[in-house]
């Protein structure tokens, strides 16, 4: 009888073969056609393939001023197997730097924990943004460095020394951004803060790429089939910022030696037309090869100018807030204009008091928003909590937040730059946690006078001023009013309107204008512009914050203005000034000798710590 044993190991044998030699293939047609590693090795060997950057889109103001664009500069790029046998001594003396900065870089640039995408057959960063002096001095020099090769590039720079946290800068593109986007490769720049960040993609443009010709011995021939396989660099496309530059740098001259911040909105756009965080700092300072070093210490500095306090900080509103309060009294039936409510040195309720300045009492609305009548609002308030309209005070609560929200309190309002916060407009639900269900209006009733635990953003102050000039609509605020051959955002197009009708709004306005004829904002009065304002002085555990909310001229309003000054005591004392110069400057074209003199003034007082240094 026939033994098969044999046959079937003839099978399995050949079966094992067959497996040896799938498996080289497939590892052959990983390293040759999959690898990166390889194919860099094999297309270094006979080219170069350089990268083209493109100009990245230059800024414009709302009247056309430039006020970012680019210089040219030039990065040091190298090829780990191309350097071999060049005098290092000489290299280090032609970029200035020491022998010891040269081996620090090698061997940063050779870590892969620093450098994930080091090979030493691809082009490799070795020092970055020379300027045109620099490296004019070493292209003199370059063919002593074989292997060395020169990227051309540009960095920003500013024709004003101003807005710098609102342009914000470009650096280096971190490996969290390089694994999301395949545009970015290792060395690369990108918008980090501000605007330059928030539209990066519209600026950054696209790159191109040229294809070089190597010989034998790796030096560069020249194009490779006259460049049939180049592409071009695309420039990045232009802003026009809805900034008045101008406007901005006054700003900054009246907030310097000061903390805070300073927001005008063009009502009928949105259109931000100064955003002011103080203290602000020189963009160019975040420049070149210094940015690095800059960078740090504006990082250390304990007031933080790397923080725009326009988006980023939330304060107290203080009596800025009084206005939303007669807006949802109004619309609720809770008050008429005509109704007046005791003020006896402040609101009293059994054995509760909050204070109050001296003015006439009893009061009406118009002469408690002008007088800035802190008991008058707390009335309303206590009379909206305790109406037979709700079920009870978590109802009315709920009710008095949905008014709020509807003015744009409680949630980012979507500018378009990074990191806005929401600020603080509480509910039912947040004080039932706190005090269960024990607490009633007087337990809560300092929100009615912008204390307690509502905060806003100096940019929502700054949009209830620009809410009321419109009565009762408001478009989301924007810093960029046009992209080159693009289309902003449509939310920047589609006003949003408040719950409360026009009828109470104009109740609003007379007020605020009567503040400014015969109240807590006489100081900006400005002849023929009809300024209406509202004062706030903002409770802290220091000295109080001053502010301002207003807009003028009173019909068909063109600016709306939130000053907010950080420890400046009383509303009148820098928030009225600085807004009345900011409304004169943007509705005049110019300050009046006597207007100029009280912005020396102002920009020369200096707030320590809570306190004013003389």
């Amino acid at each position: 009888m026939k033994d098969y044993t044999y046959d079937k190991r003839k099978y399995i044998l050949a079966g094992g073969v067959v497996l040896v030699l799938a498996v080289y293939i497939i590892q052959l047609f990983n390293l040759q056609i999959n690898s990166e590693e390889y194919k860099n090795k094999a297309d270094s060997n006979a080219f170069y393939k350089k990268t083209v950057y493109p100009a990245r889109g230059l800024m414009y103001d709302r009247n056309g001023k430039l006020v970012v664009y680019n210089q040219p500069s030039y990065d040091i790029t190298f090829v780990p197997r191309e350097i071999k046998g060049i005098d290092t001594l000489e290299l280090c003396k032609a970029l200035d730097i020491t022998l010891n900065d040269f081996h620090e870089r090698m061997k940063k640039i050779k870590d892969k924990r620093h450098n994930p995408g080091y090979s030493q057959y691809t082009e490799q960063e070795f020092l970055t943004q020379l300027p045109g002096e620099e490296f004019a001095r070493f292209q003199e020099k370059m063919f002593r460095f074989p292997g060395f090769y020169v990227r051309k590039r540009s960095i920003r720079q500013y024709n004003y020394a101003a807005a710098g946290v609102l342009l914000g800068d470009i650096g280096e593109v971190s490996q969290k951004k390089i694994d999301k986007d395949s545009y970015y490769r290792r060395g690369d720049y990108i918008g980090t803060q501000g605007i330059e960040a928030s539209y990066e993609e519209v600026l950054r443009g696209k790159k191109g790429t040229e294809v070089l010709l190597r010989d034998a011995r790796g030096r560069i021939q020249g194009k490779y089939r006259g460049g049939e396989l180049d592409t071009l660099a695309e420039r990045g496309r232009d802003l026009t910022l809805s900034l008045d530059i101008e406007l901005q740098e006054l700003g900054e001259q009246l907030m310097k030696n000061k903390i805070g911040s300073i927001v005008a909105i063009e009502p009928a756009t949105g259109e931000i037309l100064c955003m002011v965080s103080a203290p602000s700092y020189d963009p160019a300072l975040l420049t070149g090869r210094q940015r690095g070093k800059n960078h740090r210490e504006l990082t250390k500095n304990k007031n933080k100018p790397l923080l725009n306090r326009a988006i980023m900080g939330t304060y107290p509103p203080g009596s800025t807030f009084k206005t939303s309060q007669a807006l949802t009294f109004l619309q609720e039936g809770i008050i008429t204009p005509e109704t007046a409510f005791p003020c006896s040195g402040g609101f009293v309720f059994n054995n509760f008091k909050l204070g109050c300045h001296a003015h006439s009492s009893p009061t009406q609305l118009k002469p408690a928003i002008a007088t800035s009548c802190n008991a008058y609002f707390c009335w309303g308030l206590h009379r909206m909590f305790g109406s037979s309209k709700y079920s009870g005070t978590k109802e009315a609560m709920d009710k008095w937040r949905d008014y709020m929200v509807s003015m744009g309190f409680g949630y980012k309002l979507g500018i378009d730059l990074p990191g806005e916060v929401r600020g603080m407009i509480p509910n039912a639900d947040y004080y039932t946690r706190h005090y269960g269900n024990y607490w009633r209006a007087v337990t809560v009733i300092s929100i009615s006078i912008g204390q307690g635990e509502v905060t806003l953003t100096p940019l929502q102050i700054a949009n209830l001023g620009a809410t009321i000039a419109n009565r009762g609509t408001y478009i989301p605020p924007h810093i960029v009013k046009g992209i080159e051959d693009g289309e902003i955002d449509s939310l920047y197009l589609t006003p949003k309107s408040t719950l409360v009708d026009h009828r109470a709004y104009e109740q609003v306005v007379e007020g605020m204008r009567m503040a400014v004829t015969d109240g807590t904002c006489r100081a900006a009065n400005i002849p023929g512009l009809d300024v209406c304002g509202k004062t706030g002085t903002a409770q802290n555990k220091g000295r109080d914050h001053s502010a301002f909310m207003g807009f003028a001229p009173m019909n068909n309003p063109k600016i709306a203005v939130a000053v907010y000054v950080e420890n400046g005591g009383f509303g009148a004392t820098f928030g009225v000034p600085i807004g009345a110069l900011l409304i004169e400057k943007y509705l005049t074209g110019t300050l009046s000798p006597e207007s100029r003199q009280k912005a020396n003034d102002i920009q020369n007082r200096t707030i320590y710590y809570g306190a004013e240094a003389r």
